[in-house]
Parts: structure tokens; C-alpha cells; sequence
């Protein structure tokens, strides 16, 4: 494979985090790479020795100049796009009943209506051509609404939901669409990417601050590792074999498989309130 044949990666948010793990295995690969954040300057060492097969660019997933501008400029250079991955996004941390409506709003525009805009912009080019990935990264907290951490869920179900109905509108075109939920990682998420606010109403002590002060007392110590991510995205995108779901970790495993458990458990359990709720069946 040449540089000229190599797959075209554009990833978002590669300051930190998943991006920039993924950014540097792809570049390490001899592939050609859009990296992207909202600062450049914080991505000039992960294209440097690799300008020409490397695009640094800014890009705020919130402001839809910035996506047309990085999907013009992308094309241009490279001629398409192969693989999108929307990583771009952070998490705010609170009890549901004291979200703050302008953070809550803030959230969801750089994590749902920014993917979902970045997503539209590079479409055609995958639809035209009749193949491509687009790969969003979620969470576990796509599956599982975690006490403390429902707003951020929220944002991350709507990706799940938005992919769900993407992969089947696409998916006769040759085009894969695939949400990546880790679990627990060791990235600076915790650190950088998490506006928290511990909860001022005792009856979420042990709920919502108890689970809060857990996530900020394990941070830089997570089971999960950024770079073997990275290599495991690579190989599922790489597979060609149907991509749709990848839990990343052993915890992030645990956890949906016991959501999805306890979820056929109880429609198992209701089945028949379930199907009282059906016209009755005509009889002769």
C-alpha cells in the first residue's frame, strides 16, 4: 500500500484522548490522516515529519463554517474521505434535577448536533463513491444511564439512536456506520474534558456525589488504554467484517452485558402486560 492507495482518516478532537491516540496510530501506519481540534496548535506534533500524508486543521464541531471548511480542505488535498470518526465532545457531570439548561444545551451541540453536522457534511463523498466508515465514538454510558452522569448519557443514547437509523439508511451503499463504547480509559477525559459539579442536595450524597468523587479518585489510574484502542478501532474498521457496536474494556464489556441481561429479563417478565396492550386478536 502507498501513500497514494493508503486509507484516508479524518478524526476530530485529537488534542487529547481517543483522537489523538488514533491520529498517531494512523499516521504510524503510513495512512493518510485530517487531524483536527479546536486548537491546531495542540496537533502540530502529531503531523510533524508526516506533512504529506497529514492534514492539521482547525475545526469547533459547533460552528458549521469550520466543518465545510475541513471537508472542502480534505478533499482537496487527499480526494476523499474513507473513514470519519466523530470523537470531538466532553462530559458534564451533575444530578439530573440541577442541570444548568445553557451547559446542558452547550453539551448536546458539541456532542450530538455537531457529530450529526460533520456527519451530513461528509456523506455525499461516501454515498457518491459507495463506501466509507463513520465511526462515533460514545460510551457505556450510550447503554447504561450512570447516577451523576444522566445529561452526558443523554447526548451519548442520542448518538446511539442517530447511528442506529444512519446504518440502515446507508448500509445498501456500502457505507459502515460503527459507535465505538469504551469504558473506563486512561485518558485525560476525567481531568480536561468533565465539567463536574458534586451535588448540594443531601439525598444525592450517596447516589450522585458517592459515584462523582469515585470517577475523580481513579483518574489517571483506568484500566483502559489509549493506544490499544486506538489498534483495536483500526482492526474493526480494517476487519471488513459488519461493524456496529465495539465495547471497549473489561468493565465497559461487564457493564453492557449485564444491561442487556437485566433488559431481556424484565421484557421477559412483562411480556404479558406487553401484549395486553394489542387490539385482541380476531377470532373466526
Amino acid at each position: 500500500m502507498t501513500e497514494t492507495t493508503s486509507p484516508i482518516w479524518f478524526v476530530t478532537g485529537c488534542s487529547t484522548g481517543f483522537g489523538r491516540a488514533l491520529a498517531r496510530a494512523v499516521l504510524a501506519r503510513g495512512w493518510r490522516a485530517v487531524v483536527t481540534a479546536r486548537d491546531p496548535a495542540k496537533i502540530t506534533d502529531l503531523v510533524a515529519g508526516r506533512e504529506a500524508a497529514s492534514l492539521a486543521m482547525a475545526l469547533d464541531v459547533t460552528k458549521p463554517a469550520q466543518i465545510a471548511a475541513a471537508v472542502q480542505a480534505a478533499t482537496a488535498r487527499f480526494g476523499a474521505i474513507d473513514v470519519l470518526v466523530n470523537n470531538a465532545g466532553y462530559g458534564y457531570q451533575v444530578a439530573v434535577e440541577e442541570g444548568e439548561d445553557a451547559a446542558i444545551r452547550a453539551m448536546f451541540e458539541a456532542n450530538f448536533f455537531g457529530l450529526a453536522a460533520l456527519t451530513r457534511a461528509v456523506l455525499p463523498g461516501m454515498r457518491v463513491r459507495r463506501r466509507g466508515t463513520i465511526v462515533n465514538i460514545s460510551s457505556v454510558g450510550g447503554f447504561i444511564g450512570f447516577a451523576g452522569s444522566g445529561y452526558y448519557a443523554a447526548t451519548k443514547h442520542a448518538v446511539e439512536g442517530l447511528s442506529d437509523a444512519l446504518a440502515k439508511e446507508v448500509g445498501p451503499l456500502g457505507i459502515q456506520v460503527c459507535c465505538v463504547e469504551p469504558g473506563p480509559f486512561r485518558t485525560d477525559f476525567a481531568g480536561r474534558s468533565i465539567k463536574q459539579t458534586l451535588s448540594r442536595l443531601p439525598e444525592y450524597e450517596a447516589t450522585v456525589n458517592t459515584r462523582l468523587r469515585q470517577l475523580a479518585a481513579r483518574s489517571g489510574s483506568q484500566p483502559g488504554d489509549p493506544a490499544r484502542a486506538a489498534d483495536a478501532i483500526i482492526a474493526a474498521v480494517e476487519s471488513g467484517k459488519p461493524l456496529r457496536h465495539l465495547v471497549l474494556g473489561a468493565i465497559g464489556l461487564d457493564n453492557v452485558r449485564q444491561k442487556l441481561t437485566e433488559t431481556l429479563q424484565q421484557l421477559e417478565a412483562w411480556k404479558s402486560t406487553s401484549l395486553s396492550a394489542d387490539y385482541p386478536s380476531a377470532k373466526g
